[in-house]
């Protein structure tokens, strides 16, 4: 179990590989700009394979952390994917948020080769996974989860079985529709706060302590009302996120209107330039003066 492998090295896998290798894991990791991967073994040690398929030999457990489902396709299937090189009896943890479908096709595969998989999307931002304080929404097996948990323990403050192959995302849109709307209550709080001439750092730290207390508040609400959105996780990415949980809800027949009006919000903030500032950017909609 200590030969492990990591494939994607964006904001999120980078530290969370680095963790691994760190806590004596023998990783590997291949990403697809080979120079961001010379760069983290420069950094922390470890392997660099050239596919993913490579990298993957003799592994006991893979991780992956790509951009969206067809990323993800593209490093798992195929002569160079993952389940390629992944030996019988081996894990595949995925900690992309995908995708509920992709999930159940990647379980199916896997199955058929005599592996196992996990859809295991995390959250906690890029400072959760620099501090290795991530939490983590697992689809799959129990005893697949209880062999994996403790390699994820490295860089997670909790993880979760939520249910069979699938759960893990499914568990993720519930967790970006609740955050997106708290974002928002946040975002007509502090531009209310600052129309009305308060001093918002009194402010935060005095309604932080009550029942309007929240995470976004403590970490990003003093940067959103300085109007500042450099904290890695992009309005593009959320959107992608957001559409999935769009689809699934048609699916199910759940009423996501709240949250649809806020995606509009968010896709005025991308055609405005915005599409790079991380989720808190909600505020910028409203003017100061």
């Amino acid at each position: 179990m200590k030969k492990v492998a990591f494939i994607g090295l964006g904001v999120m896998g980078y530290p969370m590989a680095g963790h691994l290798q760190k806590a004596g894991y023998e990783v590997c990791v291949y990403n697809r700009s080979h120079e961001k991967a010379l760069k983290w073994q420069q950094e922390f040690g470890g392997k660099v394979a050239n596919t993913p398929a490579l990298a993957a030999e003799n592994c006991a457990v893979v991780f992956c952390c790509v951009g969206n489902d067809e990323d993800v396709r593209s490093v798992t299937l195929g002569e160079n994917g993952v389940l390629t090189g992944l030996k019988e009896g081996a894990t595949l943890v995925d900690h992309t948020t995908a995708s509920a479908e992709l999930a159940r096709e990647l379980n199916d595969v896997a199955t058929t080769q005599g592996k196992f998989f996990l859809d295991a999307p995390v959250s906690g931002g890029q400072a959760g996974a620099e501090k290795g304080e991530l939490t983590i929404m697992c689809g799959g097996e129990q005893t697949t989860f209880d062999r994996v948990a403790p390699i994820m323990d490295v860089y997670a403050r909790f993880s979760q079985l939520m249910g069979k192959c699938g759960s893990g995302q499914l568990a993720k849109m519930v967790n970006q529709i609740c955050f997106v709307n708290t974002v928002q209550g946040l975002a007509e709080g502090l531009s209310f706060a600052q129309k009305a001439g308060l001093d918002t750092d009194k402010l935060l730290e005095t309604i932080s302590k009550g029942a309007a207390g929240s995470w976004q508040m403590e970490n990003r609400g003093k940067t959103m009302c300085d109007r500042e959105f450099d904290f890695g996780f992009a309005v593009d990415w959320l959107r992608k996120d957001l559409g999935m949980a769009f689809a699934e809800a048609e699916k199910i027949g759940a009423d996501l209107t709240i949250t649809k009006q806020l995606d509009g919000y968010y896709q005025e903030i991308q055609e405005s330039g915005g599409n790079r500032w991380d989720t808190s950017s909600l505020i910028s909609r409203f003017k100061i003066s």
